[in-house]
């Protein structure tokens, strides 16, 4: 896998296809590859280019030490894209990949050509905030959850009724995030502020977005979604429903058709 140096570190990544450059931007504690699941096929299928990295903190890309904050993240993004060549392109980020695409429309809309928002908020209401500060309580007290109790955990957060009520899919998933530690995000990332209110600033936006919302998304519900649709002008907004906050894994087509669609326009 290829490197890039930027913003003082170095960056794993992966181009594939041919077409107009897509750039994916995953969420916390994830690798890039996870894209390569069901998204970069569809894109290639439908003629983009693909470019999929994993951001610091997940092996191989560098993890330097201490808190990460958004700006790192944009940052290496924005530093990533110039590296490249690659701008204007098309941005899409789920979660915290998605709060990255924001800012990085909104600082450096000459290298966006459109923006993909996923399971992205612009700000974090009571229960959100307070969800974060438990986890970065947990965190700091020092404690280390059982990896199958840490499954368990997320499986119930990030997955749907319609997930969880299946038993032979809910016994993959498990297993998943059983072997890969329950899904906790690297250290630095964890330490990424999302409790801010964006929306004021977002209304500055002036590429086209299309914000994707999960109707059973714990972690960014559709209500919160919605928001960053109304703070942004003209972003169109579409909720995919029986799905949690990984509808991309859940109900791939239907986030597949959503992007490529939005693409399509612009």
């Amino acid at each position: 896998m290829p490197f890039v140096k930027t913003n003082g570190i170095q960056l794993s990544y992966q181009r594939a296809g041919r077409g107009q450059p897509v750039l994916l931007i995953m969420g916390s504690g994830a690798a890039g590859h996870v894209w390569t699941l069901h998204q970069t096929p569809a894109l290639h299928q439908a003629g983009y280019e693909t470019i999929v990295f994993d951001n610091r903190g997940i092996a191989p890309s560098d993890a330097p030490p201490g808190k990460y904050s958004l700006d790192d993240m944009v940052a290496d993004t924005r530093g990533l894209i110039e590296a490249l060549g690659i701008g204007p392109c098309h941005v899409v980020g789920t979660s915290m990949g998605a709060m990255v695409a924001q800012e990085l429309a909104l600082e450096a809309p000459h290298l966006v050509r459109s923006a993909v928002l996923i399971a992205t908020r612009a700000r974090s209401d009571t229960a959100r905030r307070a969800l974060w500060t438990a986890d970065r309580a947990l965190r700091d007290s020092g404690v280390a959850l059982p990896a199958k109790y840490a499954a368990v955990r997320q499986v119930l957060e990030m997955l749907s009724p319609a997930t969880l009520n299946d038993d032979d899919a809910i016994a993959t998933w498990l297993e998943i995030f059983e072997l890969t530690g329950g899904g906790a995000d690297a250290d630095g990332q964890s330490w990424v502020d999302r409790t801010g209110d964006r929306r004021e600033a977002l209304g500055r936006i002036t590429v086209p977005c299309h914000a994707i919302g999960f109707t059973d998304d714990l972690v960014c519900p559709p209500h919160l979604v919605a928001e960053v649709a109304h703070a942004i002008p003209d972003c169109d907004f579409v909720e995919i429903p029986r799905c949690g906050h990984l509808g991309n894994l859940e109900r791939p087509d239907a986030v597949n058709t959503a992007i490529i669609e939005f693409l399509e326009k612009n």
